[in-house]
């Protein structure tokens, strides 16, 4: 799974349409470029590969009064929603995730219900039980790493990695069982992206060359 194809796919869907800028400008707010392969390049590509894939329709903008090059914006198509619930549902629920896919479906769990988004997450801390059940058939933690030499500090470091994860998941959780954010059928959600023309504090450059991105 690519944390890209979901990240492009959940900014675009919160705008309605948007250019490749303005996908560019949202991730680069919420910093996943510092926590995915969410660089302007692999934005761009993932634009126009999605867009051959049918899960985005691009709209071809002409250019303002002003002058400078035609606009491509992008909106999801039904196809392209239907992958990005796939993608989100997938992220939310394997517990073998790398952390960029984890991060990008806790970033964008508010567009599905909540209900739904509680039942995935138990069933990620279910199969994070049941990892470590089958590894703790042949190593035991109590005994220490030393008893498969220091080969052991592998299995040290992924049992506890489960089972700080699996706290850390029961934590959201219970926050979201309590009532905490808005999410899909409850009102107006959390903005998490830039209006147009907002300034992005943490903005790392300017707009791809033309941005027919």
């Amino acid at each position: 799974m690519s944390a890209i194809r979901l990240l492009v796919l959940g900014a675009v869907r919160q705008h309605g349409r948007a250019h490749g800028y303005q996908v560019r400008n949202d991730l680069e707010y919420w910093g996943a470029h510092e926590w995915s392969n969410a660089k302007p390049g692999s934005i761009y590509h993932a634009l126009k590969q999605l867009a051959k894939q049918g899960m985005l329709h691009a709209h071809e903008i002409a250019p303002s009064t002003a002058g400078g090059p035609p606009r491509t914006e992008y909106e999801l198509t039904e196809q392209g929603m239907e992958e990005y619930r796939s993608l989100l549902r997938e992220s939310l629920t394997k517990y073998d995730q790398r952390p960029d896919i984890l991060t990008s479906g806790i970033g964008l769990m508010v567009d599905l219900p909540r209900e739904e988004v509680v039942a995935l997450l138990k069933e990620r801390v279910r199969s994070m039980e049941g990892w470590r059940a089958s590894v703790t058939e042949y190593y035991i933690p109590e005994d220490g790493p030393g008893q498969l030499g220091h080969i052991g500090e592998i299995m040290n470091y992924w049992v506890y990695s489960a089972d700080t994860g699996a706290e850390w998941t029961r934590g959201l959780i219970g926050r979201i069982e309590g009532g905490a954010y808005t999410f899909a059928g409850e009102g107006e959600p959390f903005v998490g992206v830039l209006a147009e023309g907002e300034e992005n504090p943490f903005g790392t450059g300017e707009p791809h060359a033309g941005d027919r991105g």
